[in-house]
């Protein structure tokens, strides 16, 4: 391609970008990093044992046709849902998928992965996985590819701008990590839960600054959710249908002290950043302490899965037990929401007020 035709065809994807014909002006684009609560099909092209890419998971993703995408759910993921809800034209596509480049970029790339940790030993169990450090790599790669979509002064412009950067992680740090007894080389962690958590806000800390470095500006973290209410936990501890296992959830209330902290100092260290604390801990307790007010028949059992009480050992595949209603369950297999919920926590993320989503919500936060 000659210079001048390159020119003019930046300049054209420029102008469609900035005149909204990807979608509203101000809908921007997501740049999605995080574990299976908002993989988009990363882990398809892995070997690992952490897939979702058989039936029935998707059976209610309508851009699929019901056909398994990836995701591990029933439907659309968190993520999913708050790009809709932000007038974002096409979904994050994961960054492994082969069709991944050129002007696909401009609609959103997905990083997250099945087992994937802020540390790197987490989820060594699963195999394959894309943890945080190689998340914030392989958006290095996608930040020079946007350099020769836009140009380098209009990709940084851009992404400063338009791009919205979501990170869900932290839950398999503690359930695939700490709370393992012997971890895959056979070392048992000796290490205090105080050490954990900082650790862990220690390598996070490094992976935001990253991204900021790459020209992020607009962040939302979310802390990490009840995970003693999985039902995987509640199953393999064998307790009843209205409780919680209790350490796990204490861990992830520590760390999510020292995240709301570290946002807080990011926010004043990093000029022109802004980070959104996404409280999504006491949301879906809310959601599963108050279960019936939402329209669910239970918060406990899979709709999806096998084993144990609450169906909450063997994960969801061709041969698991599946709910007659999946819109009246909390939960879609062992460890992840159904659609039903993750529409209730997206709804509250994007236009909630400061007890779910801090110190703007979504909405506000992408039309900076």
């Amino acid at each position: 391609m000659t210079t001048m035709a390159s020119l003019l065809l930046r300049l054209l994807v420029l102008g469609a970008v900035m005149a909204g014909s990807r979608g509203d002006e101000n809908s921007g684009a997501s740049f999605v990093f995080g574990d299976s609560l908002v993989d988009a099909g990363n882990n398809n092209y892995l070997q690992t044992l952490s897939k979702a890419n058989v039936p029935p998971n998707g059976i209610d993703f309508k851009a699929s046709g019901g056909a398994p995408t990836g995701r591990f759910t029933n439907g659309r993921t968190i993520a999913d849902i708050v790009g809709e809800r932000l007038g974002q034209p096409k979904y994050a596509q994961p960054f492994l998928a082969p069709n991944t480049t050129g002007e696909v970029l401009l609609d959103g790339v997905n990083y997250a992965s099945g087992a994937g940790g802020i540390m790197n030993a987490t989820g060594s169990l699963f195999g394959g996985r894309l943890g945080m450090d190689i998340q914030v790599d392989y958006f290095n790669i996608t930040r020079q590819q946007l350099d020769g979509v836009l140009g380098k002064a209009n990709a940084k412009a851009w992404l400063m701008k338009q791009a919205l950067f979501s990170v869900t992680i932290g839950s398999n740090d503690f359930l695939n990590n700490y709370l393992v007894p012997v971890v895959y080389a056979g070392v048992r962690i000796t290490e205090t839960p105080d050490g954990f958590v900082n650790d862990l806000i220690n390598h996070l800390r490094t992976q935001l600054t990253r991204l900021y470095t790459l020209d992020a500006r607009k962040f939302v973290v979310a802390n990490v959710g009840p995970i003693g209410c999985i039902p995987y936990q509640k199953t393999i501890n064998r307790i009843q249908a209205g409780e919680c296992v209790s350490l796990p959830n204490q861990l992830a209330v520590q760390y999510n002290g020292q995240l709301r902290d570290l946002l807080a100092e990011l926010n004043d260290n990093l000029p022109d950043a802004r980070f959104c604390l996404a409280n999504v801990y006491d949301l879906v307790m809310g959601i599963i302490t108050d279960y019936k007010s939402y329209g669910f028949t239970t918060a406990s059992t899979a709709c999806c899965g096998d084993g144990g009480q609450f169906d909450g050992i063997i994960p969801c595949g061709p041969t698991s037990t599946m709910c007659d209603d999946r819109y009246k369950h909390v939960f879609w297999d062992p460890y992840h929401p159904s659609e039903a919920s993750n529409l209730i926590i997206a709804k509250y993320l994007v236009d909630g007020d400061t007890r779910y989503i801090s110190p703007i919500n979504l909405r506000q936060l992408n039309a900076l």
